[in-house]
């Protein structure tokens, strides 16, 4: 029986996990675990690319790691990436293979740099110029076969297949795996106070439904949700209403998708059903995340040292890639 295929991606430390994130991205990957062979990293060097608290970001590292062991993520597969230092030494050697003009070019630059240019002292970091390649060594340490990606997040994907071709004509081998986009259906939450723009912490409280939050707060938050926002072209959904029917399909509640959906169509949808459904589903995944995160919590430091010796074990990948790396190129690696 041949090996699983792999597949790697990567998650920064922010905090509070939202609706937003886990029907995004996290949800997939919890589903991902079972036909592959899964690596998720909590990538705290890319969170230090912009202005960041050292205290909190330690501490959203920690609680982020068990949020997503909460909603069903192996803790074999998970790992910290300062607990990998590989990933930055093979970095450094992937800045070799990478054009200036390439990073110059990314649009996730162009956007941050911007931002970072309107802050009292305009700072923009190398770090934020470098993201995508330590992104590109992130991938290739492990020899990536996959990457779960939206068609929007192809460029990044590219920059990293592109420096493994580069680098595999340079030693005359092909070692370094070209990763390939993995597209799986990615669900895409707005945020029920304005459903033009998505779900996101950085927009305020009100634009983000917490993944642990009180039962309570999340049937308000739904229950306040925005439907219309003015005129709607005939024929069309208003985006709030869109994005209601979005969430009761992420929750896999099919049966009152369909049946509120021939109420819609037929002219008789009462929003207020539509939300009260919407708002207990919402209530019925948060409150088993909530139960799991509890039983975590109750074993806090025998969690931790789980994550330590997991990602002990994935460096393992990582060590052999680099030094086998290190060789190609023509570097000396220590004895060990």
């Amino acid at each position: 029986m041949s090996e699983k295929k792999r597949v790697l991606s990567c998650i920064q430390p922010t905090g509070d996990m939202h609706f937003g994130n886990y029907f995004g991205a996290v949800k997939n990957w919890v589903d991902l675990q079972d036909t592959y062979q899964c690596m998720y990293g909590v990538v705290d060097y890319h969170a230090m690319t912009m202005p960041y608290n050292s205290v909190k970001l330690r501490e959203n590292t920690w609680e982020l790691i068990f949020n997503l062991q909460a909603v069903g993520i192996a803790p074999e597969n998970l790992f910290i990436q300062s607990l990998v230092p590989e990933h930055t030494e093979l970095c450094w050697i992937f800045n070799c293979f990478t054009s200036y003009g390439q990073l110059s070019r990314m649009t996730q630059f162009k956007d941050k740099s911007n931002q970072s240019e309107e802050t009292e002292d305009g700072f923009v970091s190398a770090g934020l110029l470098d993201y995508p390649v330590l992104q590109a060594a992130d991938i290739c340490i492990y020899r990536a076969d996959f990457v779960p990606v939206g068609k929007d997040q192809e460029q990044h994907l590219e920059l990293a297949r592109n420096i493994v071709q580069r680098f595999n004509n340079q030693v005359g081998k092909e070692y370094l795996v070209a990763p390939q986009p993995l597209f799986t259906e990615f669900t895409k939450i707005a945020s029920t106070a304005d459903p033009t723009r998505k779900m996101s912490k950085s927009a305020g409280e009100k634009h983000y439904i917490s993944l642990f939050s009180d039962s309570d707060k999340i049937r308000k938050q739904i229950k306040s949700a925005v439907t219309d926002l003015g005129e709607v072209t005939a024929g069309e959904m208003s985006p709030g209403v869109k994005n209601l029917f979005n969430l009761l399909k992420a929750c896999s509640k099919n049966e009152a998708y369909d049946s509120l959906m021939q109420d819609y169509e037929h002219g008789q949808l009462k929003y207020v059903d539509l939300k009260t459904t919407v708002g207990e589903a919402l209530v019925e995944l948060s409150e088993g995340f909530r139960a799991k995160r509890k039983e975590l919590d109750a074993r806090k430091k025998e969690v931790k040292e789980e994550i330590k010796d997991s990602s002990a074990k994935i460096r393992e990948r990582a060590r052999e890639t680099l030094r086998m790396v290190k060789e190609l190129s023509g570097l000396l690696n220590p004895k060990i």
